[in-house]
Order: structure tokens, then sequence, then C-alpha cells
């Protein structure tokens, strides 16, 4: 069926209410129209209908969507993620794909002067038919494509029909076409049945769909974003662009920059207005001229209200409505903005060169992860997926995320999102870890790509800077002889002349030149990571090595280096971008994907769900390191999350406690693509992981820190907040029983946005004689009687404790939607974890350590129905005393 409305531009999530009509009576007159009319939109939701093209039956179809998806809801294949079907169902993406509906015009519609069909995505190659005439050719997934079919359409029954080329069979062509193969790392070529030829360079298509290593090889097609029809008459608002020109605490000077599609000349009048605040408006009039026309507004805000990251202040936004009044047409669009002023600051000093945020005059230490897309079959991701991705960034005090460059430009609604709630977002072009072809045709694709994208999201106050590409500098380092991956010294001197040509025609070039353009305010970065960039073609690559650092590093001396996790003090650059550690979901995703059979971390299944080379050996021999390694499977799931939250707790205290050197710290990854054992913080149906919980400790505003270094016990305090605080520091050496053996507390100011040595003394005389083997030092920082951060340390590794066994006593309370839980014990229980095997839902906190004789709470917020009895009765507990 067809959806029918005003053309009514909203936010891009389309989540808006429509807005009434233009109140300008007064100039609508003054351009005298005939008639006015906004234009019409309909999105094509169907009836649509798929088959393989050329054969068999036509299937009912989902769009948006995938041909994996439709598929998989007609009963045509199983379930994707489930074992090793991945195998069985790489002939998909050999094939052509077709879909098809049919438009119902009446009269009305076509006496419109343009008749257009809109496809937000298509997924890749696609040849768009009308009637059985060629309208539309695509072939890129990131692009949005428009044809005007006024000309082919006819009143009554219209047949649409999208071809879709095998983008592997395309991909094969290019690659032959070619001559040689361009480097690639991390596609599952061989899954495929491709062997060692990699294509996915030569496709505008999202990269990780050919796999990575953490995730499936899925080539997918269809129609993945939403199509519409739209009918409009003489003039259409085809863009509006928010301009901040200044800002101060008194006003805020904007241009509304509208751009106009007109076929006639003549007069029209533009206008700007802010529905919550009377008081901003704007118009002037203009004389359009046939084709596209540019006309600025001029706008004020008084006493404008800012636009502040996470944890600072109010995300605040003004909505915008541009209205278009010519003849014959009239015309809307929303834009919704955020004041706020950004900086990268690159600033020399005594080891290097700053990198960091600045946002409104205050530096920002940026606290987050690196976010991939969200399943390998985009359309699945619902609203509801970004919220609890957005939602639990929050939570967990981060104020950035990274949109990776081997994913997609995000859907609007997660843009939206992150604007409400204070979330910056790295925002990459979608590149990475592959050299690409320098082709004239490719070369324009990428243009328009980065064209269309860049001004999708500029008027996106979340949007922190832009970035060219993931690791592509690193791998490459065309001026270091033997720098890099390895990947130069397999090329001839003109193939290699050929890449690097490519490489600096895309990411010195195009990019740069489209964010010039389109949205000179921002910051633009060619590659991540990468120490230095000259605004032309001379850079200094990532290297944590030398003793002057600047840019953003990647860390991964720690998984891939098989380093301790105490290296994450050692290893600090200006910029953390990326670093992380794997571990498996819990058993509840493990028992979606997984039979009772293949409950090992050997077995074929567990590895087919686990794509890094050195995978599930590398978790066991860290584990090894730290903790008694459980023979048990549970207990194994539990353990390996646990440690890796351990390790990476210690790579996100370490950043902090360098700040101002270091000035962010983004680990590797918060989500998931699919059930896997990965670097996620949260697994692909939601469920948090320990690092999640650990990271909103880590994360917090007021951060108390401690490790051993050597025979020296220190401690740190880090404040992100923007005022001093004075606080008292208390340090208690305790045993698994709850006896205090030694008490020390200082009093001192907590200075504002700042990281400061507060304690550093002898472990010897801490301990006072006491067996590091059964006591912990306890860091409580508070404000009175206002505890602002704890921190547990150990003398010894977990496998070295003497840990008690415990019996925790527990206490539920219904409290309407959700559940109070008590929990206490007369001993250490370390990192108690709780669970239900029956019942999904949300713990306050997990994996924690309950303290001899010192109570604590969580709260649970069930996803179903569950009596407080039942809870009880049913909740399940694991700690690290059980795990052997």
């Amino acid at each position: 069926m067809a959806r029918t409305t005003k053309r009514v531009f909203l936010k891009a999530s389309a989540a808006g209410a429509a807005m009434g009509l233009i109140p300008a009576a007064a100039q609508a007159k003054a351009v005298r129209p005939k008639r006015q009319a906004e234009p019409l939109e309909h999105e094509l939701t169907g009836p649509w209908q798929f088959r393989q093209s050329g054969t068999g039956d036509w299937l009912a179809a989902t769009v948006p969507g995938t041909v994996h998806t439709d598929l998989l809801a007609a009963g045509k294949i199983p379930d994707p993620f489930y074992r090793t079907n991945e195998l069985d169902l790489q002939w998909i993406d050999k094939k052509d794909w077709e879909y098809r509906t049919t438009l119902d015009l009446d009269a009305a519609t076509l006496a419109h002067d343009h008749l257009e069909l809109c496809f937000a995505g298509l997924d890749t190659y696609a040849d768009v038919y009308l009637n059985d005439v060629l309208v539309l050719h695509a072939d890129n997934m990131f692009r949005r494509w428009t044809t005007d079919i006024k000309a082919h359409a006819k009143p009554g029954a219209n047949v649409l029909r999208v071809l879709l080329r095998s983008p592997v069979q395309e991909g094969l062509k290019l690659l032959a076409a070619y001559g040689f193969d361009p480097p690639a790392v991390v596609e599952w070529s061989e899954i495929g049945g491709l062997g060692d030829k990699k294509i996915s360079m030569f496709t505008r298509k999202a990269p990780y769909h050919y796999g990575w290593d953490w995730g499936p090889r899925f080539v997918t097609s269809g129609i993945w974003r939403k199509v519409t029809l739209r009918a409009w008459n003489t003039a259409r608002i085809s863009d509006l662009h928010i301009v901040q020109d200044s800002l101060t605490p008194d006003e805020a000077h904007l241009t509304a920059v509208f751009e106009i599609v007109s076929d006639i000349a003549g007069p029209a009048v533009v206008d700007v207005q802010c529905p919550d605040h009377p008081a901003v408006k704007g118009h002037t009039r203009i004389r359009l001229q046939p084709g596209l026309n540019t006309a600025e507004v001029k706008f004020v805000i008084s006493k404008p209200r800012l636009w502040w990251s996470n944890g600072l202040g109010e995300a605040f936004l003004y909505n915008i409505v541009g209205q278009l009044v010519a003849a014959r047409a009239s015309d809307r669009r929303e834009a919704r903005t955020g004041l706020r002023t950004l900086k990268v600051v690159q600033k020399p000093d005594a080891n290097g060169t700053s990198f960091s945020v600045e946002l409104n005059g205050v530096p920002v230490f940026m606290k987050g992860a690196n976010h991939i897309p969200n399943d390998s079959f985009l359309p699945r991701v619902t609203p509801a997926r970004y919220e609890h991705e957005v939602r639990s960034a929050v939570d967990t005090h981060m104020n950035i995320l990274r949109v990776w460059g081997g994913g997609i430009y995000e859907d609007d609604y997660f843009y939206d999102l992150c604007d409400e709630n204070g979330i910056l977002i790295w925002q990459e072009f979608v590149f990475a870890c592959v050299m690409y072809p320098g082709t004239r045709d490719f070369l324009d694709n990428v243009r328009a790509e980065a064209v269309d994208n860049v001004r999708r999201l500029r008027n996106h106050p979340c949007i922190a800077l832009w970035c060219g590409n993931n690791e592509i500098d690193t791998a490459w380092q065309n001026d270091v002889p033997n720098g890099g991956w390895g990947w130069k010294q397999k090329y001839t001197p003109p193939q290699r002349d050929e890449l690097w040509t490519a490489y600096k025609a895309i990411f010195y070039g195009i990019l740069a030149e489209t964010v010039a353009q389109h949205d000179p305010q921002r910051f633009y970065w060619p590659s991540s990571p990468l120490a230095f960039w000259d605004g032309h073609d001379t850079v200094r690559h990532a290297d944590l090595n030398t003793k002057q650092q600047s840019g953003d590093i990647h860390y991964w001396g720690v998984w891939w280096g098989e380093l301790p996790f105490s290296s994450y003090r050692t290893y600090i650059g200006r910029f953390m971008t990326e670093y992380g550690f794997q571990s498996f979901p819990e058993f509840k995703t493990i028992e979606a994907f997984a039979a009772p059979g293949d409950y090992d971390i050997f077995s074929e299944v567990l590895k087919s769900h686990q794509r890094s080379s050195i995978g599930n050996g590398t978790i066991q021999k860290y584990m090894a390191r730290d903790y008694k390694v459980p023979k048990d499977f549970r207990q194994f799931l539990y353990v390996g999350q646990v440690l890796q939250a351990e390790g990476i707790k210690t790579a996100m205290e370490a950043h902090r406690a360098h700040m101002p050197y270091c000035m962010g710290s983004l680990f590797w990854q918060i989500n998931d693509c699919w059930p896997v054992a990965s670097w996620s913080s949260i697994d692909y149906y939601g469920r948090w992981k320990a690092q999640q919980y650990f990271a909103r400790k880590s994360f917090a505003p007021e951060l108390v820190t401690s490790w051993i270094d050597g025979d020296t016990v220190k401690v740190c305090v880090v404040s992100d907040r923007l005022t001093d605080v004075p606080v008292t520091l208390t340090l208690e050496v305790l045993d698994f029983n709850g006896t205090v053996h030694k008490t020390v507390a200082q009093p001192f100011l907590l200075a504002k946005n700042s990281s400061a040595m507060a304690f550093t003394g002898p472990a010897a005389d801490l301990l006072a004689g006491a067996s590091p083997e059964s006591v912990l030092l306890l860091s409580t920082l508070a404000d009175g009687s206002d505890v602002l951060a704890e921190d547990r340390l150990y003398f010894r590794s977990v496998k070295d404790l003497a840990l008690p066994q415990a019996s925790v006593d527990v206490n539920v309370k219904d409290l309407g939607g959700e559940f109070a839980i008590g929990l206490s014990s007369p001993v250490l229980v370390k990192n108690l974890y709780l669970s239900l095997d029956d019942v999904d839902g949300f713990f306050s906190d997990n994996y924690f350590d309950l303290l001899p004789h010192r109570p604590k709470v969580v709260r649970f917020k069930p996803a179903g129905s569950v009596s407080a009895k039942a809870l009880k009765n049913d909740l399940k507990l694991m700690h690290m005393a059980q795990a052997v």
C-alpha cells in the first residue's frame, strides 16, 4: 500500500509532528501565485514481491529489506546466524534478484510538473524499470537516488521493477578489468567461495558485508532504505543548511542557506521561523531562475542556549523551519541544530602536539567507544535498537562514539538520538583496510557519495569531525620502504604508484575538498590513526614508539601483540581511538546460535562465531595468566567477561589518569552485528557484558583509580566537572572477612577538569604485615557523606587470592515495574554475577565485588512479567570463588 502525506520535512528520523501551513499571507500575496501546493510524498510500502531474476515464483517481500531476510521470511533459508548456516548461504550473493510493486497513479498525481522516484538506499548494483523502461541505474549503496518518471508514467497501474545485480559477479568483473589485485585484509573471500580473490574495494558497499574479524560474510542485495514517490510543481526546497556565523552569550548569528530547484523564472519568498521561539525569524524576497537556486536568510537568536556533550550540560536543540512560497508552489523543510563551538586542538607542547576536543571553549576528555553496524542485515535495525545503544552510551557516561569506516553512514535516527543526548560523533567516510582503485568512474562515484552524505549530516551538532578512512595510512605508509603491514612489497613500482595516486586523490583530494566546500566549519582528518597531516600530501604516521606524540593512536599490543594488560599504562598516545580485548557473550546469547553439543570454545560452531585469527585461544591464554581457567562452560564465559572488563578498565583509567596529555579514550567496540565472540561491550541482543558495567565506573565524572607499580601503590583522582570540589580520599586495607587493617584519609581540593596523583606509597606500608592474598585496598573519594567514586585494588592476581566460599543473602522488593534486589555477605564475594535463565531484563549493576558486611542494592527492570517471589527463586548467582 502507499502512504500519502503532505511533504513535511521534520527531524531526519521523521518522528516529529507535522507543522501547519505557511502563515505568510502577505508574502504569498507579493508573489501572487495562481495556485500553491506543497509537494506530495507517497512512501512505497508495498505490497512488494521478489524472486531470483528471471526464475521461479514471485514471493512476498519487505521494503526496506534485503534478499537474505526476504528468503528467511519466506521459509526458503534457515536462520543465517544459527550454528554454521553462514557457510551454506553463500550462493545468494552470486545471483541476480528482482523486486516489483505496482504504482496506482491517478490523474491528480500525474498532473504535477514532476513525478519522482526517490530511493534512500539501493544495495548496490540496481537497474530500475517503470513499465519496462529503464529509468535509473545505481551503483552505490551509500547514495540517495532520484529519477523523474513523469514521461513514463500512465494513469492506473504502473509496474515498478528493481533488478539487483550480484555484487560478487560485478566485483569479479571489475577485479579482472583492473589487472592486479589491490591489498585487502579481513575479507572472507574463502568463505564466499572466491579463494584469494578480494573484491570489496571495487564496490561502494558496506565493507563489513564481505566479512571482518568480528563479523560474518553476508554480501547482501536489497532496497535497504525507504522508497518514496514525490510529486511537485514549479519549485521545491532541495536543501536547507543552517550555518552558525557567530556565537556569543548574548547572540547567535545564523544563516539559513536554501537550495531551491525551480522550473521557471519568477519572484518568491523564503522565510525562517523557530516555532518554540517566536522572536526568531527572518525572510527575504528572491527571484528564482530555472535550475538550482541558492538563497540566504540571516537571523539572530538572543541569549542562545548552548549544546553540550553528555555530562557537561543540556544538549539543547533549535528547530528551524524554512519555507518557500513561489508561483504555483510552496514548500517547507525543517532543520534541527544545536549551537556550539567545537575545535580539534593541535598545539605543540613538550611531549609533541596535543590532539583534543574543545567544546564551547572547554577542553573535554572524550570518553567512548567504536560503533559498528548493528546487524549484518541493516533493515532489521529498529529505532529501539538505536535507542538502546545510545542510551547505554549515555548511562555509561560516554560523550563520543566513533562511526567506524568499515560500516555505513548511519541512519538519520541514530544521529538524531546522538544530537538529543549529547553524544559526539567521530564520523568516518566508508573506507577501511584496503587500497582502492583510482579509475575516473570510481572517483566520480566517491565524490558524489561524499557530497551526498556530508550534506545529509552537516546540520547535526553531534558531528564532531570527518575522518577519511580507517587504518589505511598506517597499513600502507608510502614514504617508509619497509613500513606498514607489508602491502607495498608485493607490488611493482608502477602498481604502487597507481595505488598511491588513487589514495591521494580520495583522501587528500576528494574528501578534504568535499568537507571544505560543504561543511567548512568542521575538522577533516584523512586517516585514523595518524600523527600529523599538513593539509596537502605530507603526513607522519602514528607510532607509539616515538617520544614526541601527536594525533590519534590505535593500540593493539594487548590482544594482537599478547602484551599484558599493564602495558595499557605505558603505551598511551594523545588520543586513543582504538584498543580492546575480546570476550564471549553470555550463555543466553550462546543458546540462541548454538546447540548443547557446541558448548566448547573449540567446537566448530564456536570457532565459526569467532572471527579473529588468534581468537579463542588468546582469550584462554590471557585468562590463564590471572585466573583459574574453569572447566565448566558457563563459568568460562563468565570469567572471560570479567577478564575483558578488568583489562579494558586498566586502559580506560590509565588514559584518563594521563589527561591532559591524553584527551580521548575510545575502546573497540560497543556493539555487535551478530551473536559472536568479539571485542564488544554489548552483545548482539543488547545484553551488557561486564565491560559495559565497568565502563560506567571508569568513565564516571569523578574517578579514583589505583594500581601497583613495582612495589609502590599509586592512587590517581580525575574530575570531568567544571568546578572545583573539596573532597576526602580514604584508603582502607580490609581483609576478606571485613576487618579493616589500616586507614589513611586525606582531604584535598579536587580540581576541575583535571587528573592528579593523590597518593603514592610502598605497598608494604599499606599491608602492615597483612597477607597480600587475603586483603584489598578500598579507595573512596567523597564529598562529605556523598561518595563520588570507589576503587578496589588487589595485591595478587585473582588466581592467587584466598577467596572465601561465600553465602549471599538475597532480598527482593517489588517497586512497581522494577525490583530492588538487596545483597549482603559476611565475606568478600568477588565479581558477583546476577542472571536469570527465563527472563530478560536489565540489572543496574553486575559483575561487582560485594564487600563483607557492606550491603548493596541492585535494581532489576524485567523485559517481561515476573513476580518478586519468582525473581528471588530463579535468580542465579556466580562469583570467582566458584570458578574452578
